[in-house]
C-alpha cells in the first residue's frame, strides 16, 4: 500500500513538479530571449491549456481500456517532451515542447484519482487523499529550491532533464502496477466519451465541480507572477525567491496535517466553508496597504493554507457524488480546476500597475463565489458526504 501511495503521490505531483522547478528561470528567459513576460509565460499557459484538454481524453480512455495503457502512453510522451524542452533555444520551441509536456502530464493527474477511487472507499479514500496532499506538498516546496540550484550551477536546460528522469521513474512504477479497474466499460469509445454528458446531468457533481474549480485561481495566478514579483519588482535573487516560494508552499503541507487532526471532531460540512471564509479574509488582507514584501508573503501564505485545507477533502466529496464514469469524473474535476487556473495565469501576466493588488482581487472574487455556491448547492441538493 505504501508503494502505491508513493506512486500516486508522484503522479499527482506532476503539474507542480513540471512547473515549479522552472519558475526561477522565467525572468532569466525574458532577458536571454528578449521577450516580454506575457510571451514567456505562454510556456506556462500553453502547458496548462493543453494539460486541461487532454485531461478530458485520458479519463474516458481509462474507463474503456483500463488505467495502465493511457497512463503509460502519457508518461512516455512527457519524458520525450521534457527532453525537447531541455534542448530549446528560443521561446517558440519552448512553447511547443511545453504544450507536448502538458499533454503527457495530463495522464498522471487524470488517472491517479481514478486509481484511488478503484482501490479505496469512503473515509479510507479521504484519508489517503489527505496523505497524498501532505506528500505532494513537498513538490512546490522543493521544486523552486531544486530548480534554482540547478539553474545556478548547470543552467536551466538541466531542469527539464531532471523532469525527464522523474517521468521515467513514474513510467517504471506504472509498468509494475497491476490494473486497478476490474470492470472496463464495454461501450464503444464514442459512447464512452458521452460520459461527460451524463456527468453534466448530475447537478450535485457538476455544480459543485464548477464552484470548486474557481478556488484555485489565486494560486495559479501567484505561480505565474511570483518569480517576476520577487526577482524583478522586489529585487531578490533567484535563490532567495526559492526560499520565499518554499515558505509559501509549506502551507500545502501544514494544512492537510491540521485537517487530519480536526476532521474527526467537526463535520466536513463545517470545515469546508470555514476554509473558504479564511481564504476570502486573506485575499482581502492583500488589498490593504502593507509594506513590501509582507503584503504578499503573509496574505498569500494564508490563502494557500486555506486552499490546501479544503482541496483534498473537496476532491473526495466530488467523487462521492458519482457512482459510474469515475475516470471521466476525475478528469473533469481536474480539467476545470486547471482550465480556470490557466486563464488566471494569462490574466495576471498582463501589464498591471500593481500585480499584488490584482492577485488580492482575484482571490477575493474566487473565494466569495465558492463560499456562496457551497451554501446554495448544499442546501438545495443535500450533498452526499463520505461515510
Amino acid at each position: 500500500m505504501i508503494q502505491i501511495i508513493a506512486l500516486l503521490a508522484l503522479l499527482a505531483a506532476f503539474p507542480a513538479l513540471s512547473t515549479d522547478m522552472y519558475l526561477a528561470a522565467i525572468p532569466l528567459l525574458v532577458s536571454e530571449w528578449q521577450q516580454p513576460l506575457v510571451v514567456v509565460n505562454l510556456t506556462l499557459v500553453g502547458f496548462f491549456i493543453t494539460y486541461c484538454g487532454f485531461l478530458l481524453v485520458y479519463g474516458p480512455l481509462s474507463d474503456r481500456y483500463g488505467r495502465r495503457p493511457p497512463l503509460l502512453a502519457g508518461l512516455l510522451l512527457f519524458v520525450v517532451a521534457s527532453l525537447l524542452c531541455s534542448m530549446a533555444n528560443d521561446v517558440q520551441t519552448m512553447i511547443v515542447a511545453r504544450v507536448m509536456q502538458g499533454a503527457g502530464a495530463a495522464s498522471a493527474s487524470a488517472i491517479c484519482f481514478a486509481i484511488c477511487k478503484d482501490l479505496y472507499e469512503g473515509n479510507i479514500r479521504q484519508r489517503i487523499f489527505v496523505q497524498l496532499g501532505i506528500i505532494v506538498a513537498t513538490a512546490p516546496m522543493l521544486g523552486p529550491l531544486i530548480g534554482s540550484w540547478i539553474i545556478d550551477h548547470v543552467g536551466w536546460h538541466w531542469v527539464f532533464v531532471v523532469q525527464a528522469v522523474m517521468g521515467t521513474i513514474a513510467l517504471a512504477g506504472v509498468w509494475r502496477l497491476p490494473e486497478s479497474l476490474q470492470q472496463k466499460s464495454t461501450e464503444k469509445l464514442r459512447r464512452v466519451m458521452l460520459s461527460y454528458v451524463r456527468l453534466a446531468r448530475n447537478p450535485r457533481f457538476f455544480l459543485l465541480n464548477l464552484a470548486f474549480s474557481v478556488l484555485g485561481i489565486p494560486i495559479f495566478a501567484f505561480i505565474a507572477v511570483s518569480s517576476n514579483i520577487y526577482i524583478t519588482n522586489f529585487g531578490f535573487s533567484e535563490k532567495v525567491y526559492g526560499y520565499f516560494f518554499a515558505l509559501n508552499a509549506s502551507a500545502f503541507m501544514l494544512a492537510p496535517l491540521l485537517f487530519s487532526r480536526v476532521n474527526h471532531k467537526a463535520p466536513l460540512a463545517r470545515l469546508l466553508p470555514l476554509s473558504y471564509s479564511l481564504l476570502l479574509g486573506a485575499a482581502l488582507l492583500m488589498l490593504l496597504p502593507l509594506p513590501d514584501p509582507y503584503r504578499l508573503v503573509i496574505p498569500m501564505w494564508l490563502m494557500t493554507f486555506a486552499f490546501a485545507f479544503g482541496r483534498p477533502p473537496g476532491n473526495n466529496l466530488l467523487l462521492e457524488q458519482v457512482e459510474q464514469d469515475i475516470g471521466a469524473a476525475s478528469s473533469l474535476m481536474v480539467f476545470l480546476y486547471f482550465f480556470t487556473g490557466a486563464l488566471a495565469m494569462w490574466f495576471i501576466s498582463l501589464d498591471w500597475q500593481d500585480t499584488v493588488r490584482v492577485l488580492g482581487f482575484l482571490g477575493s472574487c474566487s473565494a466569495a463565489i465558492t463560499l456562496l455556491a457551497w451554501l446554495v448547492i448544499n442546501r438545495i441538493f443535500k450533498l452526499k458526504m463520505p461515510s
